[in-house]
């Protein structure tokens, strides 16, 4: 059981650094790739990362590169690395994008992506869409792979 919880538990660890640093990763090249200019950024994973562009002429570029490559660079390395681990991260990646922008839009905050990606003109069903399929996508496949973590496991147990 200890092995287990450890597993989980560093595996969740790994997943929180992996979605925050491709989330931000993801405004960077978007920003980059949009022409704006990178006034402030951190992408320390112990608290938010963050990034702050001005002037930004294409803000929804920038603004939903954060939960688009930060769902399609874990997918991607999961592809590629084949093991039940990555898959497990880039899972929760999924999720997590979803869960973010959905509970964004229920805190209103303004320096938070989903009120920024209003403002900058995306229209709310585009939001909702995203955030049910990520969701509901990321909570069947996370689920998943939590019940492949436990039950692989158990068969180890099993087997000594």
């Amino acid at each position: 059981m200890i092995r287990r919880c450890a597993t989980l538990f560093l595996l969740l660890g790994l997943s929180w650094v992996t979605m925050t640093t491709t989330h931000e990763l993801g405004h960077l090249i978007g920003g980059y790739c949009g022409g704006a200019k990178l006034t402030d950024f951190d992408l320390a994973p112990w608290r938010l990362p963050y990034s702050f562009h001005h002037p930004d002429p294409y803000p929804l570029l920038t603004l939903w590169s954060g939960p688009l490559i930060g769902i399609a660079l874990p997918a991607l390395l999961a592809g590629f690395i084949r093991r039940h681990w990555a898959v497990f991260v880039a899972d929760f990646c999924l999720l997590a994008n979803g869960c973010y922008l959905a509970l964004a839009w229920l805190t209103e905050d303004p320096l938070l992506d989903t009120a920024r990606l209003m403002d900058a003109g995306a229209h709310p069903f585009s939001i909702v869409v995203f955030c049910v399929l990520a969701i509901g996508i990321g909570y069947a496949r996370f689920r998943r792979d939590c019940v492949r973590l436990f039950q692989t496991q158990r068969d180890d147990l099993a087997k000594s």
